[in-house]
């Protein structure tokens, strides 16, 4: 009996054995197979290095605003020195700070009463601003001190920059001022930086701060005074002459201020109010608000081959605007090539050990990119309908391709811009924005990509008369289909295939711009696709999301009607089709089809 009942439970444990065995079995070829992009099959070959530190995204995101040039620029430009503000600070207690700062620092820090009101000015309105100006700071200052150091200039001449540019290198003035330091064309030339349609290296934080310190240098030899070297960088030596003229030969900046331009008379008490806040904020309740990367934690490499910020952000995993941070002086979002010259991109240590490691696979990527892009445009050109020329018509506001993202609490154009992967320079440019300051509640038109690639197949070519490609690439009519990856969003997916958000959520009916990881979508119906070139090793090894399928004659196929279809139209799409067969196919009695309605094709 004992051995019965052994028997039954070595039974059952093998049964349930067996019975687990072939559900794992089931589940594992019920997984849907995932298809890899080109890309994603480049990256997945990538040597990564996981224990180098990691860039934080927040303060990324709080370094691409460019908000606080505008209000501290208005701040300065039009404060009055001489109206007393209401801020908690004894005047007692600022004389001591002030004759505590004197004495380590070249500059002649004295207590005034224009000086104060600026403190306290910069204490009341602008607390936020100096918080994150600080975060900041922690990037720029080591920059700024190891140039300056080299010169002989005072370390204190840091604070400038905030003054001028709020530690933003992509800040440009009414004037046409560019950079950290404000230079201008001609001065920028008179100083080696290299601005042409490419580059533009007064946004070069390195090159411009090494000019800005021969500069101070110069202007130090001629006036052997650093408040009238200051003076001198904001409104010109010339001014500063006359007004030493003016004042009766005197030679100190507190005794010229009033012969000097309004502007440079509140310009060097606002750089000695900043240089105050930076050494006593902590008294003040004042902190960086964000996390902070050092300098020493990036790095450069040397880029071999022209490459765009877009075809870094997605072999690195970073966002663009993370890359236009770090290389600000790339006017395009591009690193040019130029023969005989080096041109070298900034990154995060981590994303150099990625680049250095895989230059090989990248630089396969980037030819591809290229060849996939230049084939695509060629094919488009020579495959696009002849049409009767219309009536040049101006382009409406909104269409299909924008959408409406609502500003909240804590947002700023920097943060927005980096969300949707675009510049801050087009949100102003869709919304008509003068500044970068956005109102909470506002409704902001985004487009993801402002100039769509050429599509690499017109949705009205001829299958027939696309074979005959003179380019003798294999191209066949399918419908395609994308799934989603990690990483992947509306946007990215819309412009990697050269279609636009709109048309993807009319295909796959989705009503808001999240998609799942895993979802299959809808790309296109009836395209051309190119066939991916194997020259390279890596190449061979990709699985494309757009994989040729072999054509049937004998399948039904369905169609998405587009904006400006008619079932004439329609028909012409497919060789031996009529409107009759496809009123047939879907019973259709008349000819009223609208946009997004869905027809099936016989045959």
């Amino acid at each position: 009996m004992i051995v019965k009942k052994l028997s039954l439970v070595v039974s059952a444990f093998f049964s349930l054995a067996v019975c687990a065995q072939e559900t794992a079995k089931a589940d594992i070829e019920l997984k849907p197979e995932v298809k890899l992009s080109y890309l994603d099959s480049i990256k997945s070959t990538f040597k990564k290095n996981d224990l180098a530190a990691k860039v934080d995204s927040l303060w990324m995101n709080e370094l691409v605003s460019l908000d606080i040039y505008d209000d501290l620029t208005k701040d300065i430009q039009t404060i009055n020195k001489d109206v007393t503000v209401d801020e908690e600070l004894p005047t007692e207690l600022l004389k001591q700070r002030l004759a505590a700062m004197n004495q380590k620092s070249p500059f002649e820090i004295e207590y005034n009463q224009g000086l104060e009101n600026i403190i306290k000015s910069f204490l009341k309105n602008r607390k936020k601003s100096f918080s994150r100006l600080m975060a900041l700071s922690e990037y720029y200052f080591p920059i700024f001190e190891d140039a300056f150091a080299k010169q002989n200039v005072p370390l204190e001449i840091k604070y400038l920059a905030v003054v001028e540019s709020a530690l933003n290198p992509k800040a440009v003035s009414k004037m046409g001022a560019t950079g950290l330091w404000q230079f201008m064309y001609g001065t920028g030339k008179q100083y080696a930086l290299k601005i042409d349609s490419y580059i533009d290296e007064r946004s070069d934080p390195l090159k411009a701060t090494a000019a800005a310190s021969e500069y101070m240098t110069k202007m130090f030899n001629i006036f052997g005074d650093w408040e009238l070297v200051l003076a001198s960088y904001n409104s010109g030596p010339g001014n500063v002459t006359k007004a030493i003229r003016r004042s009766g030969g005197k030679t100190k900046y507190w005794d010229i201020r009033n012969y000097l331009p309004k502007e440079t008379q509140g310009y060097v008490p606002a750089f000695l109010a900043t240089m105050y806040l930076f050494e006593y904020h902590k008294e003040h309740g004042i902190n960086p608000e964000r996390a902070v990367v050092k300098n020493f934690e990036t790095d450069t490499v040397a880029v071999k081959n022209q490459m765009s910020f877009k075809q870094l952000a997605d072999l690195l995993d970073m966002p663009q605007s993370q890359i236009q941070l770090l290389n600000p002086s790339y006017k395009m979002g591009v690193v040019p090539f130029y023969q005989g010259e080096q041109h070298f991109i900034r990154l995060p240590k981590d994303k150099v050990a990625t680049f250095v490691s895989n230059e090989e696979q990248i630089y396969a990527y980037v030819k591809y990119d290229k060849d996939f892009r230049a084939t695509s445009s060629r094919l488009a050109v020579k495959y696009a309908p002849k049409a009767k020329p219309a009536a040049v018509k101006p382009a409406p506001v909104d269409n299909g391709d924008f959408e409406f993202y609502k500003v909240r609490k804590g947002d700023n154009l920097g943060a927005i811009a980096a969300k949707y992967d675009v510049n801050i320079s087009d949100i102003k440019k869709w919304n008509n924005l003068k500044t970068n300051a956005v109102a909470i509640g506002r409704s902001l038109k985004i487009k993801a990509e402002e100039e769509a690639p050429v599509k690499a197949v017109p949705a009205v070519v001829d299958k027939e008369q696309a074979i005959a490609s003179a380019e003798n690439k294999e191209k066949t009519a399918v419908d395609m289909d994308y799934v989603v990856v990690a990483g992947d969003n509306l946007g990215s997916i819309a412009k990697k295939f050269g279609t636009t958000i709109a048309e993807l959520k009319e295909l796959n009916n989705l009503t808001s711009n999240n998609i799942g990881l895993g979802k299959t979508l809808i790309i296109s119906k009836a395209a051309i696709v190119i066939e991916e070139p194997t020259s390279t090793a890596i190449a061979s090894n990709s699985v494309d999301s757009f994989k040729k399928k072999a054509p049937s004659k004998n399948v039904s196929e369905d169609y998405y009607v587009k904006k400006g279809d008619s079932l004439y139209s329609i028909s012409k799409k497919y060789p031996g089709v009529t409107i009759s067969d496809i009123k047939k196919w879907n019973g259709i009695k008349d000819e009223d089809i609208k946009p997004g309605m869905k027809l099936k094709i016989n045959g």
